[in-house]
């Protein structure tokens, strides 16, 4: 066990840097973080429905390359543990009840973020007998963050948007 630990200290770090950039977005997260959030944005992710592609966007903000727990972001597993709702998908009629729970539990002041096309138009479900359409037809929404799916560097900006409290 030491000599691989041993191993890894002289190895070091391989992971390519962050674009300069993705890298500023980060550090300015940081600091509003720090400084309005105690320390940490913690984010409960919910899917109301999507395709999944906004969430594999999601865990690539998780992944070793993008690491957004190093700009003060982290993701909850309780709405109860929440500063913000990071909302994917038309919410579906399914969804529409939980979702409305999940918004309740998180506490006051809370942020909701909705994250792709689906989730801040309805994109091509709109409102159907089995979709409630954009996130914001269920509860309100402070920032929108386009893209089909939005990529890292998009979803970092729109949780640093929603964070200074801008709505897009």
């Amino acid at each position: 066990m030491l000599r691989i630990l041993a191993r890894v200290a002289r190895t070091g770090n391989l992971a390519e840097p962050l674009e300069a950039d993705l890298e500023a977005l980060g550090a300015q997260m940081k600091t509003l973080a720090e400084r309005r959030f105690a320390g940490s944005l913690a984010l409960r992710a919910v899917d109301a429905g999507s395709c999944n592609g906004c969430e594999l966007e999601i865990h690539a903000l998780n992944n070793p390359y993008h690491d957004i727990e190093r700009f003060g972001v982290h993701f909850v597993a309780s709405p109860r543990h929440a500063d913000a709702l990071l909302v994917t998908g038309p919410v579906s009629r399914h969804m529409e009840a939980a979702l409305k729970r999940t918004w309740a539990a998180t506490p006051a002041p809370r942020l909701v973020i909705a994250a792709g096309d689906c989730a801040c138009t309805g994109g091509e479900f709109g409102v159907s007998y089995a979709s409630c359409g954009p996130v914001a037809g269920v509860i309100p929404v402070d920032a929108r963050i386009p893209g089909c799916p939005p990529t890292p560097k998009a979803l970092l900006a729109g949780i640093l948007a929603a964070a200074r409290g801008r709505r897009d």
